[in-house]
């Protein structure tokens, strides 16, 4: 199979056709094997009947609403070809652009081509909240692409196999791949208004975003060497505790201060403690993460 595309599918009645018919010509004038993989996310509309009206389409039907991250993760489980495509359903991608995201990906030779949005038709509310999002991520999660949240994309097979979606994780899966050494590209892509239903995100999304941003993150940085963080964070708190402790020996010494009175002395051992529970939570957890990744599939590097 040459090509794989695939859409997340949630209460899109009346979209899926029209789609169905925009991909399925852009994709027969590239030439060469493709499959469509329609996800359907739990839709409590029409949508799995109208997907179920199409020839020559993969239904993968959800038991329930999980969200966008798994039902990525469904169809990009079930894609078969060398070249993977996902696209939203809401008809506000532009299929026509996938023809020009595929010959970037081979001209300059790349792992992953991801669609910019530049001109977007979305209500105000949420270009705002796109912004607010944007400024977070240069911070945690440098993905170097201006669009993170565009799910018309190309990828290579070999960057997505080993990748595991959840929560709202679909948002940083260029940051994810760019981790793994993939190349990324991108490029502007139409943008069209929403006709039919509306619009799926909402603030609590954005605030789930928000938590897996910080979880990533902390992934990046310390999931081979969490002793890194807590042993140094250990080490530091201890050294306070240890001016403290030196403090509270001056006033002893020098003023003849009771210790029982001395809310140095307190707090120079609650110092040494704390510090002392951080360092040996980072030894213990560094072992836990190499057991993990001795028992579990999961690696800690990728061959190119």
């Amino acid at each position: 199979m040459k090509y794989s595309v695939f859409t997340p599918i949630f209460n899109e009645q009346g979209n899926i056709v029209k789609l169905y018919e925009e991909v399925k010509k852009v994709m027969d004038n590239l030439g060469g094997s493709w499959e469509f993989i329609m996800v359907n996310d739990g839709s409590r509309d029409g949508s799995l009947k109208e997907m179920m009206s199409l020839k020559n389409v993969i239904i993968v039907d959800l038991r329930k609403n999980y969200g966008q991250s798994v039902a990525m993760d469904a169809g990009f489980r079930q894609a078969k070809g060398e070249i993977i495509i996902s696209l939203d359903a809401d008809l506000q991608n532009d299929p026509r652009d996938i023809s020009r995201l595929l010959r970037k990906l081979e001209e300059k030779k790349l792992d992953v081509v991801a669609g910019w949005r530049y001109k977007r038709k979305d209500p105000l509310w949420m270009l705002i909240v796109t912004k607010a999002a944007k400024f977070l991520r240069s911070f945690f999660a440098s993905d170097g692409v201006h669009d993170s949240g565009c799910t018309l994309r190309v990828y290579r097979r070999g960057y997505i196999e080993d990748l595991e979606l959840t929560g709202e994780m679909h948002r940083y899966i260029i940051a994810l791949l760019k981790w793994q050494g993939a190349r990324i590209g991108e490029l502007k892509v139409n943008h069209r208004r929403r006709v039919n239903g509306s619009t799926k995100y909402n603030w609590k999304k954005s605030f789930k975003g928000l938590v897996d941003l910080f979880y990533i993150w902390f992934w990046k940085k310390f999931s081979g060497r969490p002793l890194h963080l807590f042993g140094i964070t250990g080490l530091v708190v201890m050294g306070f505790g240890g001016l403290s402790g030196l403090w509270t020996i001056y006033l002893k010494i020098v003023n003849n201060v009771s210790l029982s009175d001395s809310a140095w002395f307190t707090m120079s051992f609650f110092l040494f403690m704390v510090g002392m529970q951080f360092f040996i939570s980072g030894v213990m957890l560094d072992i836990m993460i190499k057991n993990y990744y001795n028992s579990s599939r999961e690696k800690r590097y990728v061959v190119k």
